[in-house]
């Protein structure tokens, strides 16, 4: 169960990580199609932020599974804050939910840590 723990604690710091200083204006600014960026699709530079939150979560578990799951998460958590559906107190919510449950597909052995890495 401490691994568990310790992969959850390592999922926060990489939401941390990939959610600010790893997300520069430019990607900040361009992933939401209300403020894009001249010549890049909005959906490359949402897709590359939740790819880099999907490896971090990936690479916090040792699982490929829960790094494409977040990846999946992070996409359709963002669509809907870009969206004006959900604010950011609620992506924010949101986002730890999804590691809360990660963490829940560890612990019970639905998917193993170490599955790849």
């Amino acid at each position: 169960m401490a691994e568990v723990f310790l992969a959850f604690c390592l999922m926060i710091f990489g939401h941390a990580l990939g959610d600010y200083p790893l997300q520069n204006d430019f990607m900040a600014r361009g992933k939401n199609w209300r403020t894009p960026v001249a010549g890049v699709p909005w959906y490359y530079l949402l897709g590359a932020h939740a790819v880099i939150h999907g490896g971090l979560a990936g690479i916090a578990t040792g699982c490929v599974w829960i790094g494409l799951l977040e990846t999946g998460a992070h996409f359709a958590i963002d669509s809907l804050k870009n969206k004006g559906f959900i604010s950011i107190h609620t992506d924010q919510i949101l986002h730890i939910g999804c590691k809360v449950i990660w963490a829940s597909l560890l612990a019970t052995g639905v998917v193993r840590s170490a599955t790849v890495f």
